[in-house]
């Protein structure tokens, strides 16, 4: 019991970490920071310090072949969805990215079931239904602009293809090890995109403040190293399911912080839109535990961020 104490608690501080980044996101653009930027700063700071805690562990990589699959799914799925959720907050509320991020889920079981074959029965159609007609309260009562809209759906869009690839490529791998290489190849994709812009002549542009890097900084360190390790350190006590279901906390952490340090606030009907979308994702792990399904309860492999 106490383990699987310390195990809701890691996973809670994780989904906390993880919710936390759209918040930092948008002070790191109010203080002139462009999404190129942003992405590069974060990886690069979270790959030097994953790096530092392998050869601390004295942990061994893989293959070269798996490990260069492993670096196509972070230089081009992680970087891809990273780019749609910080551009969709330019255009939308955090509380509205968070929320619609969060059908990601639901995307991973239409997936699994026409790629890997996993079977969609009743009860998880019922919940793909309610996720859908969650998001369609939460886009219809709300004022993003289409733009922020579509980001955030191709953010969750390419974050499933992330993780029903991933969990092929990345079967019984150390989970810090293959974060470790997706963020170094990450870091080295964003990094190429900012040079080929300043070689264009539309240069990325870092903070001009200390609370731009200071939030920077705490995209890296927070949003993606405490919220990976404390994730996996979590998992290992919870089991794939009951971790799931408590990251469900990531885009309810989100709303919160929106509310209270953004003046933002959703209607009611939004409200409700979020719960059914939450509801559906813990009917999905849930169902997919009774059933023996597998890949849903990877979903969290990352992290939402």
């Amino acid at each position: 019991m106490s383990d699987r104490l310390t195990g809701a608690l890691l996973v809670a501080v994780s989904a906390a970490a993880f919710g936390s980044m759209a918040l930092f996101g948008v002070w790191a653009q109010e203080s002139g920071t462009t999404t190129p930027a942003l992405i590069f700063v974060r990886f690069a700071l979270a790959a030097v310090i994953l790096i530092g805690v392998l050869r601390a562990r004295r942990a061994r990589l893989p293959s070269f072949r798996r490990c260069l699959s492993i670096a196509v799914m972070g230089g081009v799925g992680y970087v891809g969805q990273a780019y749609c959720y910080f551009s969709a907050l330019e255009h939308a509320d955090a509380s509205l990215v968070a929320l619609l991020l969060y059908l990601f889920p639901a995307f991973v079981a239409i997936l699994a079931a026409i790629f890997l074959r996993e079977r969609i029965g009743l009860m998880t159609a019922l919940a793909l239904a309610l996720a859908l007609l969650g998001t369609g309260l939460v886009v219809g009562g709300g004022s993003g602009r289409p733009i922020g809209i579509a980001l955030a759906v191709g953010a969750a869009v390419i974050y499933s293809v992330y993780i029903t690839v991933g969990s092929v490529v990345t079967a019984e791998l150390d989970a810090v090890v293959v974060a470790t290489v997706v963020c170094v190849a990450a870091a080295f994709t964003s990094g190429v995109v900012v040079v080929m812009l300043a070689v264009a002549g539309r240069p990325a542009t870092f903070p001009g403040s200390t609370r731009g890097w200071t939030s920077l900084v705490a995209i890296a360190l927070i949003g993606t190293v405490l919220a990976i390790l404390t994730f996996f350190a979590g998992l290992r006590r919870l089991g794939p399911t009951s971790t799931s279901v408590l990251s469900t906390l990531e885009p309810v952490v989100t709303v919160a912080l929106a509310t209270w340090l953004l003046d933002e606030s959703l209607s009611g009907i939004q409200v409700l839109g979020g719960a059914l979308v939450l509801a559906a994702v813990v009917w999905l792990a849930l169902g997919h535990r009774q059933s023996g399904g597998t890949e849903l309860a990877r979903t969290a492999d990352q992290g939402t961020g």
